[in-house]
């Protein structure tokens, strides 16, 4: 079995502020720094560092080199990515001093995807093997059909949820991996226990992982939910505390650990990526999560 993450990759500035800016005020920051990121990247690494192996594709502009390298450094195979004319993804990210963050995304060669690129890098996986999907590159729906034809199973992380998101068959997703803003935007229902159960009825043959921020995570299989608490006591930066989650979390799933063990696990990543600045540099490697 193997992992495949089809997913962005992104060069993350981001600024250090007293709050996040409201419309029509200018602010001063305390702070610049420029991080390789993106969720795809972050993901992928965060799969690598927790001792799983993983396969990334997606594609960077002429400007990726530093993007492709920093996941080939962590573990990560890069042998689908692809570099293309023009500039890669990027993000400007504030973070204000309770360690809160706000997003804005340029795609960049993210968005630039072909069918043709999709068939090339699918054609190398089977039946069984896992997908990992989040929401920051085009051609998602072809992608999640065409992964599912090969009886792969689809992984979904859906984030940014947006209108793109309308002519994906969430029927053919096999695990959804997302926080409560995605839940309620998802179900229509803000309460996590009332997401879980939206989420059952509308999608009765998937799994739903529903992180909660400080309030932990929880996650519903076979109409059977587990709970799991939060360890983070000091946030710095929450940029890529999902993410690591995420990566934690799958690399579980092929390591076989029990639910709770995986659930653990994630968690306990999550929030060493909270007490760190940047989205990449934050993720832990499985030796600093098992201390």
């Amino acid at each position: 079995m193997k992992i495949l993450n089809f997913g962005s990759l992104n060069y993350d500035y981001t600024y250090s502020v007293d709050h996040i800016v409201a419309p029509g005020e200018t602010q001063s920051t305390h702070e610049m720094n420029t991080y390789c990121g993106g969720k795809g990247l972050n993901q992928s690494i965060a799969i690598a560092r927790a001792g799983a192996e993983v396969y990334h594709a997606g594609q960077v502009g002429e400007d990726g080199a530093e993007l492709i390298k920093l996941m080939a450094d962590s573990g990560v195979k890069t042998d689908y990515v692809k570099t293309i004319a023009g500039r890669s993804g990027h993000t400007i990210i504030q973070v204000d001093k309770n360690a809160e963050n706000c997003i804005l995304l340029f795609g960049g060669a993210n968005m630039a995807q072909t069918r043709e690129y999709v068939d090339e890098v699918l054609s190398h996986f089977e039946k069984g093997d896992i997908i990992l999907l989040q929401n920051e590159i085009n051609e998602l729906d072809y992608i999640i059909d065409q992964a599912y034809a090969k009886g792969m199973k689809v992984v979904l992380n859906p984030s940014p949820f947006n209108e793109r998101l309308d002519s994906c068959d969430m029927r053919k997703i096999a695990v959804f991996l997302m926080n409560e803003v995605e839940g309620w935007q998802l179900t229509g229902k803000k309460e996590p226990s009332e997401i879980l159960e939206a989420s059952r009825e509308k999608f009765p043959d998937a799994e739903i992982v529903l992180t909660l921020g400080s309030q932990g995570s929880k996650y519903m299989v076979d109409g059977k939910v587990y709970d799991q608490c939060c360890y983070n006591d000091g946030k710095v930066d929450t940029t890529a505390a999902g993410d690591t989650f995420t990566g934690y979390f799958l690399a579980g799933m092929i390591e076989g650990l029990s639910v709770e063990e995986r659930m653990k696990l994630a968690a306990k990543a999550a929030s060493i990526a909270c007490s760190r600045a940047g989205a990449a540099p934050s993720i832990p490697t499985r030796d600093e999560v098992l201390i």
